[in-house]
């Protein structure tokens, strides 16, 4: 991968762009002078003072964007790095993405908030910061939601933790609705979870491991939405794994509800039969669940219920993996393999598409988080995603720009791959 200054008068030629508006693919050039598009159309003439770059063959998108990510600088920085994290992804794609708060220590200050804009300002990618709930993380008392709002916090969360006091999930609510911020709620009962290891089923037993029953997800769901209907707030529900999850955002939108969802790529792909293998890269937080939970989050994306595709990367220092399932952390990596699985599982397996797949990680999430929305138009900064919608390739180490390689696609064989992008005044060659 090479990181670049984006050249000062650039013409891009031959582009197949996205065009949500249209809900269609137009054939046009793109001019861009000093980082912002100034024309798009075709056969655009310039003069010798410009590159030129043939993208036949490619397609062009507004910036992909991430709102789960987990990277680690404070305090974890054996794992992650706020530039480490970039690299990983913009060679996935990704123009902007938001960081969750379970660093150490947390994102619940102002000072905190600053810190990641100020560390992160000289990147390649848009980094937002996503605020503690509770102060530590802790779920007893609430952070100074306002203020964090006023330097940047984009959302509310305790990810990684399930708020579990519903009072305090209340007041958290009724003051993010105050700066219009969603929560983002990580939706597992503690209590029920019970230090869960894997999906609870016929094969957690088969295997003697520990079960997360799906019940432990559906009871902290159903208990937000009940709260966001009668505060009226702004709730978004990270990594939906069931099916009766989907069930209950599904009727929860119906009813007016303020709720967004999000799945993740691998929980549209594995499902619980993989932790056979004893894979400790298999266990994530939530857990791989069943194939029917699979098809019913794929119906979810179909329908509209799941708004958005996150990728929850979070990496972990290899000695954490390589041990018991009990004793491993839970994660994987997930910039640098998301839209090669969602190239490959749904919109080439599945047939989903690709425009409706693209709005989950462009505009979907520009809107719901309140960032910059991606377009490509005459006079908005250029901020582009392109991509070769059928090359064939290997997800392998030489492929991860991430500190760490817990995943468990290593060796997989993907259809599409992002090939160039364009963010931030810089061009960066994948």
């Amino acid at each position: 991968m090479e990181i670049k200054k984006l050249e000062r008068k650039l013409l891009l030629t031959n582009c197949l762009i996205v065009d949500f508006e249209k809900s269609d693919f137009v054939r046009a050039d793109i001019l861009i002078e000093n980082g912002i598009i100034k024309e798009v159309k075709a056969n655009i003439e310039v003069d010798n003072n410009f590159k030129k770059i043939d993208l036949k063959g490619f397609v062009v998108s507004p910036g992909f964007i991430d709102v789960h990510v987990h990277f680690r600088e404070p305090g974890y920085e054996n794992a992650e790095t706020l530039e480490s994290g970039a690299r990983a992804a913009v060679s996935g794609g990704f123009t902007q993405v938001c960081c969750m708060p379970n660093t150490e220590p947390p994102i619940d200050t102002q000072e905190g908030v600053k810190f990641v804009y100020e560390k992160s300002e000289n990147l390649p990618v848009y980094i937002y910061p996503i605020a503690a709930i509770t102060k530590r993380r802790a779920g007893s008392e609430l952070t100074e939601m306002v203020e964090l709002a006023k330097v940047g916090a984009v959302a509310f969360s305790d990810d990684g933790n399930y708020v579990q006091n519903p009072l305090v999930m209340r007041y958290a609510m009724e003051y993010s609705k105050l700066v219009d911020k969603p929560i983002v709620e990580h939706a597992e009962d503690e209590l029920l979870k019970d230090n869960g290891v894997m999906n609870e089923s016929f094969v957690s037993t088969r295997l003697g491991l520990k079960g997360n029953p799906y019940i432990a997800e559906e009871i902290a769901v159903y208990r937000d939405l009940a709260l966001a209907r009668f505060t009226g707030a702004r709730i978004h529900i990270a990594h939906v794994t069931t099916a009766r999850s989907v069930d209950l955002i599904r009727k929860a939108k119906k009813e007016g509800v303020k709720v967004t969802a999000e799945v993740t790529p691998h929980h549209l792909t594995l499902t619980d039969s993989y932790m056979e293998n004893f894979d400790a890269n298999g266990k994530i937080a939530p857990p791989l669940r069943s194939e029917e939970d699979v098809e019913a989050l794929v119906e979810g994306l179909k329908d509209g219920t799941i708004d958005v595709i996150a990728t929850d990367h979070a990496p972990h220092p290899i000695e954490t993996k390589e041990t018991t399932i009990n004793e491993a952390s839970s994660g994987i990596i997930g910039l640098e393999s998301a839209f090669g699985l969602i190239m490959t599982n749904l919109v080439h397996k599945r047939n989903l598409p690709l425009i409706e797949i693209l709005k989950k990680i462009t505009i979907n999430p520009a809107k719901i988080f309140g960032l910059r929305i991606p377009e490509v138009k005459r006079g908005v900064q250029a901020n582009l995603t392109v991509f070769d919608p059928d090359e064939w390739w290997i997800f392998s180490r030489k492929t991860i720009y991430s500190k760490s390689y817990n995943t468990p696609f290593l060796g997989y064989e993907f259809l599409g791959r992002v090939k160039q992008v364009i963010t931030k005044g810089y061009r960066v060659i994948v």
